[in-house]
């Protein structure tokens, strides 16, 4: 009772500032508290100028931290708001005025048991940077090199623990009262958004995913990632190599360091590849400031609080969704929906091919640099009601990063598609692992794992045998001259000869 009470309260404050924006259109669209949407109505601004998702946008900035990030997340759902809107959610900076330096200084001899004046020979108060969850400056360490410090705002931890539970109860709300939203899955979305920013509290964390992502990446003459400086990083400190060079984002200046744009391009596109069918860990925050080009021409990610993992089984469904939209082969794009699950089983095949078709020749139709997957992912989301298709809660960040990655292919050369730059990595990566050769290696490794697993397999089903066995000979039911094998006996045998043969019966497939 007493959650319910803070959090509406917090909802109706949250509704009179969706009103003062006029971007009450979220909360209505999902049918949450009608009457208190009625009452924030009669303070609502009719003369507003901006298109809706600039006063959502707006609106969500005011709010704060959490609204902000929520907004981010929400660019990629143009199932529950439009494809416009969605559009200018993606565009929502992740910009606050910055805390002191006495504060971030603070923060820092807290976290790492000595004072600045030990840790670095120059700190710079001003941040170069600040943003909903942390601030970054400049410093050089006692030892001589140039290093970024990114430092967590004060309280920001009970912040977003407030915010959160506000989510949760929402979600909550939406699925108990809007059973047609439930396709949705609003619950499992917040604790997807939830996992995220719990992992960007933790800039130890963070710092793991560099050095991770850096290791994948040791060989590539193209990309890397910084150096940590774990003597300099705790929970909430992260130190690492300050970047020296250009922001991908900015073409002019890409062109004016001597780099060829195109060729920077190129190297984005293998990097994404690499991360998300390679590796199945992806940068997921890859927007024009969060990368740059250094002066060996290599792309090097920085700000690595938002991180992504796919599974094997995920890679595949990505891999073949992509070529069968690239190849325009609308049926084997509706094949690959159904075998992973996505679409029930009900659901004609040929009528979800059809809608298939619906959205992509529209796109594809096109010359190739204005193909737009992001436009695609939107149309594709716009069809799942239809269908009866559930969301996949994992797939929200990677359709994101997906978003930014065309976002700034685009910014790079508008005449040249980054994911037709991808399509020969992506079709011979389907080949090298389910062609002919590697289904036959699988099946070989299956069947080696199998043969491993086969004497415990065998010594279970004897404890088993004779532990039945044991149970029939204490029982003594029906006495005979001669040793009568029990019913119970018999089944279980049986029952082990079955599940043995159809398990050699699975590893020869």
């Amino acid at each position: 009772m007493l959650r319910a009470l803070r959090n509406g309260w917090r909802l109706l404050r949250m509704a009179l500032t969706f009103a003062r924006h006029d971007a009450l259109f979220p909360l209505e669209t999902l049918g949450i508290a009608p009457a208190l949407i009625a009452w924030a109505r009669l303070f609502s601004s009719r003369r507003q100028t901006r298109r809706p998702g600039e006063r959502l946008a707006a609106a969500l900035q005011e709010l704060g931290p959490s609204f902000i990030k929520l907004g981010q997340a929400l660019s990629t759902r143009a199932d529950l708001l439009s494809e416009e809107v969605a559009a200018d959610l993606a565009k929502l900076q992740d910009h606050l005025p910055p805390f002191s330096g006495t504060e971030a200084r603070r923060t820092i001899e807290s976290e790492l048991g000595r004072p600045v004046e030990a840790l670095f020979s120059s700190f710079d108060d001003v941040p170069v940077a600040a943003a909903s969850i942390a601030q970054v400056h400049f410093a050089v360490t006692s030892d001589g090199r140039d290093v970024a410090v990114k430092v967590l705002r004060p309280g920001i931890e009970a912040a977003f623990a407030r915010d959160l539970d506000l989510f949760y109860w929402m979600a909550e709300l939406v699925e108990r009262t809007q059973p047609r939203f439930r396709r949705l899955k609003p619950i499992e979305s917040v604790k997807a958004f939830a996992d995220v920013v719990r992992v960007e509290m933790d800039l130890r964390m963070e710092a793991a995913a560099a050095q991770e992502l850096g290791e994948n990446f040791l060989d590539d003459p193209g990309y890397r990632a910084p150096e940590i400086d774990w003597d300099r990083t705790a929970q909430r400190v992260m130190t690492l190599e300050r970047i020296d060079g250009t922001p991908i984002g900015d073409r002019e200046a890409i062109v004016a360091a001597g780099h060829d744009p195109d060729v920077v391009m190129k190297k984005s596109a293998e990097a994404f590849f690499y991360q998300v069918f390679r590796d199945g860990f992806f940068h997921a925050d890859m927007h024009g400031g969060n990368a740059f080009v250094d002066r060996e021409g290599r792309i090097v990610p920085v700000d690595f609080g938002i991180m992504g993992r796919v599974d094997a089984d995920t890679r595949v469904y990505l891999a073949e969704l992509l070529v069968a939209f690239l190849r325009r082969d609308y049926r084997a794009v509706a094949e690959v929906q159904f075998r992973a699950g996505y679409v029930p089983s009900h659901q004609s095949l040929e009528m979800f091919a059809q809608a298939c078709r619906s959205i992509g020749e529209p796109i594809f139709g096109k010359p190739s640099h204005e193909i737009s997957i992001a436009r695609l992912l939107a149309q594709l989301l716009r069809v799942t009601e239809q269908f009866e298709m559930a969301v996949q809660p994992q797939l929200l960040l990677l359709q994101k990063t997906m978003l930014m990655a065309e976002g700034m292919g685009t910014r790079l050369n508008p005449r040249v598609n980054i994911w037709e730059l991808a399509r020969p990595l992506i079709e011979d990566w389907m080949v090298s692992h389910f062609g002919p050769r590697a289904t036959l290696a699988r099946a070989a490794d299956d069947l080696a794992v199998g043969l491993r697993r086969l004497p415990r397999l065998l010594d279970n089903l004897h404890v088993l045998v004779e532990r039945e066995r044991r149970k029939a000979d204490q029982a003594e039911i029906l006495p005979a001259p001669t040793p009568i094998r029990p019913w119970r006996l018999v089944l279980v045998e049986i029952v082990a000869l079955l599940a043995l043969a159809a398990a050699i019966v699975g590893w020869l497939r």
